[in-house]
């Protein structure tokens, strides 16, 4: 019998996951659907506990309903603790759910992609909200020298600082501060979406910064366009970060990792 996988969102007709996990499933020679599913806005559980109980193996979180995935887990992994939010939910043989985040790890693996090592990097953080956080963790372990926060109300980026201080060199800065230079700036806040890009300073970029917004789309983003007139080395955007967190939810559901160039590939020559 073919294993049910699905994304449930809201909303959710826009999701590209239906079409990267079959690429994946299809590569990988596995045998399964993905389907998207929309659940009301105030029954995400019982709308995920119905897709269980009709076969269903595996599924992805996005927008309005991370959190509420994370509060429905049996056990989390330290990523998700970590994260305060899951995307990827796996039933167990038991019937029990574990939930993990792999939003960081598909972030690390498309800035490896592109950059190779991330050994002993100065990386600006631009945001403090749910994405922000679920990248704090990988960006650490893959061996950045340093992280600051930056955010409109800065006790949230203060209040990151304050859980991750454990796992690395954190700290939090005024989000307009100046006379500092960064070899990674990281836009995690979705202000491109409307047009609009975050208060920074320009001085937060030389010729030899790399530039990252986790948001894409078919032209540069609002904050790449920014980036690239501040002088920026090079820019990026965030499909790549998209097609990689779902490579590491397809390893943690079927344990093969699928390459994620020929799908990015595609995904890109449709925008």
């Amino acid at each position: 019998m073919t294993e049910r996988y699905a994304v449930f969102g809201n909303p959710i007709a826009h999701s590209k996951s239906p079409k990267i996990h079959s690429m994946f499933a299809k590569e990988m020679a596995q045998s399964l659907s993905y389907e998207a599913i929309l659940a009301p806005i105030d029954a995400f559980e019982e709308t995920f506990k119905q897709f269980v109980a009709n076969k269903g193996y595996g599924a992805n979180v996005t927008v309005p309903f991370k959190e509420q995935a994370f509060a429905l887990c049996n056990e989390l992994s330290e990523l998700a603790q970590l994260a305060g939010a899951v995307n990827t939910l796996s039933v167990q043989a038991d019937g029990k759910v574990r939930g993990d985040n792999t939003d960081g790890l598909g972030l690390v693996a498309d800035l490896e992609r592109n950059l190779g090592s991330l050994t002993g990097l100065n990386v600006l953080l631009v945001g403090a909200g749910g994405a922000a956080r679920g990248c704090i963790l990988p960006l650490l372990n893959a061996g950045i020298e340093k992280l600051t926060i930056v955010n409109r109300t800065q006790a949230k980026a203060e209040a990151l600082v304050e859980l991750f201080a454990n796992y690395g060199t954190v700290n939090a800065l005024p989000i307009s501060h100046t006379g500092q230079s960064y070899d990674l700036v990281i836009n995690s806040t979705s202000s491109s979406l409307s047009g609009e890009v975050p208060n920074i300073s320009g001085d937060t970029i030389t010729d030899k910064t790399v530039c990252y917004d986790m948001m894409y789309g078919k032209e540069a983003t609002a904050f790449n366009v920014w980036a690239q007139a501040q002088g920026a080395n090079q820019t990026i955007d965030g499909l790549g970060m998209l097609v990689g967190q779902a490579a590491e939810s397809f390893f943690i559901w079927r344990k093969v990792k699928p390459s994620v160039e020929p799908v990015l590939a595609q995904l890109r020559a449709e925008l």
